[in-house]
């Protein structure tokens, strides 16, 4: 994708401060850590959503951020890691390529998700929502979900960091 920052990383265009690369996934340091030592891990091939990502691909993600975070806690020193994925911009995705976060913790480092905790009306709501994503629910990918992935890669999107000078992009 000609205006995606992250294949742009992946083709050597931006420069990185890369952390692992094997032939599906590529992680470097975050250019705006939450905490120092925050790193990216994304596939090579361009996806806008986690949706479609390849099983395969997927799952390398996150093993190569288990092991990522593991070494924050040897190498950092770090008490622990979060791992977090934005789909979509409603979720607070920035970059239209899918990328998973690997946070590096410590008790003291004064981060906190704001996470809400809300209570369901009932147990009938509860059961209710979840028939509906079990209605829906599809372990293997179908062509309009690619579709859709291809369709939300809008040849316009600029990404906003994209204006910035790529020599600053270290991740």
């Amino acid at each position: 994708m000609e205006n995606c920052l992250f294949c742009r990383i992946v083709n050597g265009e931006v420069p990185s401060v890369k952390v692992y690369e094997d032939d599906l996934v590529l992680a470097f340091l975050d250019l705006f850590p939450i905490n120092f030592g925050h790193v990216l891990v994304i596939p090579k091939e361009h996806h806008t959503s986690a949706a479609t990502i390849p099983e395969a691909t997927a799952g390398r993600m996150f093993f190569v951020g288990a092991r990522i975070g593991a070494a924050m806690r040897h190498g950092l020193e770090a008490d622990g890691f979060n791992f977090h994925l934005s789909d979509g911009t409603t979720a607070g995705q920035v970059v239209m390529h899918a990328h998973l976060h690997i946070v590096p913790r410590w008790a003291d480092d004064g981060f906190h998700w704001n996470w809400r905790q809300l209570k369901y009306e009932s147990e009938e709501k509860r059961i209710e929502l979840c028939e509906k994503i079990k209605a829906r629910f599809k372990l293997v990918r179908d062509d309009s979900e690619l579709a859709a992935n291809n369709a939300a890669c809008d040849p316009e999107y600029h990404s906003p960091l994209a204006n910035d000078d790529p020599a600053k992009h270290g991740g």
